[in-house]
């Protein structure tokens, strides 16, 4: 564990789950209380990163050095794989030099997660760094929580999509499954309420925002889906059947 084993220092990716704190696991922090390192992705400079604000309860910021990293939201490759590379080795020099460090993210590390890209250059560039998933709760989980719906039962099939991927892709997914949640809905939320009502599923959508955080919003009406603008942080579960 942190500190002391016999393999050395290594990088944790830790899931802080999606926002309420009550819901990262026993061994999220225990970690997050151990290591000598905490780098928390941000898009923007100065903004506030809610894995962070997530864990901060549990850090010792007198101890443990903090660093918000700069992940720019982009479609540029490029610039990507600057900020990743970039990422990577800050964190390498950390490990080299004894310190343990742990990447944290909201939901989980592994699910549509910006340490995905990080670890495949620590496999490719840095193989000799010792990587751990700490897996969280995601935001999918969460939210079906919150609103008491579940997600499948029985022989059934969940699809989960960016609904950025298009309405073309979205009703494909709606012919195709018992459920679908769409993540990403911001972009095109007005165009997915149009085709909920063109389908007669506007009684079968849920659309959650900012779950487990104090900015939460769980909507089930279609009416008071319209007259909201979503956040960024939103879903919706969709039940198709």
């Amino acid at each position: 564990m942190p500190k002391g084993s016999q393999e050395g220092p290594k990088v944790y990716a830790v899931g802080v789950g999606p926002g309420d704190p009550e819901l990262m696991t026993r061994k999220a922090e225990r970690v997050l209380r151990h290591v000598d390192v905490i780098v928390a992705p941000v898009s923007k400079p100065q903004e506030a990163s809610v894995a962070l604000e997530t864990a901060r309860g549990i850090l010792d910021e007198t101890r443990q050095e903090i660093i918000l990293h700069q992940f720019p939201m982009t479609s540029d490759k490029s610039r990507l794989l600057q900020a990743w590379q970039e990422a990577a080795a800050l964190i390498v020099a950390r490990v080299e030099a004894g310190q343990e460090v742990a990447f944290i993210t909201i939901g989980d590390p592994l699910f549509y997660s910006t340490f995905i890209y990080l670890l495949r250059i620590f496999k490719t560039s840095y193989p000799w760094i010792p990587v751990e998933i700490v897996p969280g709760i995601s935001s999918i989980n969460a939210a079906a929580a919150q609103a008491m719906v579940p997600l499948v039962e029985g022989d059934e099939r969940m699809l989960i999509i960016p609904a950025t991927g298009g309405l073309d892709l979205i009703k494909a997914a709606l012919a195709s499954c018992e459920t679908l949640v769409l993540l990403k809905v911001k972009p095109v939320y007005a165009e997915i309420l149009e085709l909920l009502r063109q389908t007669g599923r506007e009684q079968a959508a849920i659309f959650v925002e900012r779950v487990g955080s104090n900015r939460q919003k769980v909507l089930t009406d279609i009416g008071d889906m319209a007259r909201h603008k979503p956040d960024y942080l939103s879903l919706m579960i969709i039940r198709c059947s």
